[in-house]
């Protein structure tokens, strides 16, 4: 449409615009200096004042959850004690204890702590009022808590149940000292085998070796198992202080090796005299060997010493009994033990 046919209305409207866009512009000019920020909105909060709202049912629920992490950490240090082979509950009370512990964390973040964002360009902390500052600062992230010793509590609580858990475990580093100082084996105690049948003196065979185990003992305890033969007179050469411990040429020592712990579980004995050597023990693991007739004198292998003996007595009934426990400590040499008597 041209203008020659736009009516005066029209006209006249389109000019009514144009009028109110330029005051409108003008007012905007005269409103703020050039480069200055826009105006900011009104608001009936004294900016003076700093309100955080708390959140009495989430600090609430913080404290239950750090309760329930501690419960599950003293557990944890009780269980230790009492049966610590439970490795499926040792597993559920810390594991419980630190998820508890995580989700408290997740829930004191989120719903306790105030949620608040703060940018600003800071130098190094150098002056006294930096200093003050940043303390203010630090002071701050504590308002809008209203059970702040709930919390406390519950948190010192949990730290120390989840301390207290982890130190259990200390308690077994290292070697545990009962069963190198002290062995099921006794005076009077008879040797059985695995099914629990006592062995008779004639039932030990030369060439052949035997394990045996002390009757109404644990059997899985370390210093059960002893080594048993029976060697003709001229392989035995025991010190003097050791040739009644071998009845009949019957002779008992430890099991365990004394170089790493492992359980001996080789006999060498000879077949053809010009050529064999004499009777031996030999360890599958490192290949330590001792010789049986010579009181388990150490012959080869990293074993730093003999293997210790077990003296032996032939009861009324013919069968094998033990007639004192072993003369020196069992197990690895490294684990610190020392001989009880010679």
């Amino acid at each position: 449409m041209s203008p020659e046919d736009q009516s005066p209305v029209t006209r006249g409207a389109k000019f009514v615009g144009v009028l109110v866009a330029l005051r409108a512009a003008a007012r905007a000019v005269r409103g703020r200096a050039p480069g200055s920020p826009p105006p900011a909105p009104e608001s009936d909060v004294d900016p003076s004042r700093r309100t955080v709202p708390a959140n009495p049912r989430m600090e609430a629920l913080v404290g239950v959850l750090l309760v329930a992490a501690a419960a599950f950490g003293f557990a944890f240090t009780v269980i230790y004690i009492v049966a610590s082979a439970n490795t499926q509950l040792l597993g559920i009370a810390m594991g419980g204890a630190l998820c508890l512990l995580a989700v408290a964390c997740i829930v004191a973040g989120k719903f306790v702590v105030p949620q608040e964002t703060h940018v600003e360009e800071r130098g190094p902390l150098l002056d006294e009022e930096q200093t003050e500052e940043v303390v203010t600062m630090v002071g701050e992230g504590g308002e809008g808590i209203s059970r702040r010793a709930l919390l406390v509590g519950a948190g010192g609580v949990a730290g120390v149940a989840v301390l207290t858990a982890s130190a259990a475990p200390l308690a077994s580093l290292g070697p545990t000292l009962n069963p190198l100082h002290q062995t099921p084996w006794a005076r009077g105690v008879r040797l059985v085998d695995d099914q629990g049948r006592p062995f008779r003196a004639g039932d030990i065979h030369i060439g052949t070796f035997y394990t045996a185990l002390p009757e109404g003992k644990d059997p899985e305890s370390f210093g059960a198992g002893v080594l048993v033969v029976r060697l003709p007179a001229e392989f035995i050469q025991l010190p003097a202080a050791r040739r009644d411990w071998a009845p009949d040429g019957i002779l008992a020592y430890s099991k365990i090796c004394p170089h790493a712990g492992c359980a001996i579980s080789l006999y060498r004995y000879p077949t053809y005299a010009p050529t064999s050597q004499v009777p031996a023990f030999t360890c599958p693991c490192h290949y330590s060997t001792f010789l049986p007739g010579e009181g388990g004198r150490l012959v080869f292998g990293p074993a730093g010493r003999a293997l210790p003996q077990l003296p032996l007595v032939v009861d009324g009934e013919g069968h094998l009994r033990a007639a004192a426990g072993f003369h020196e400590d069992i197990g690895p040499s490294w684990w610190g033990v020392h001989r009880a008597q010679s």
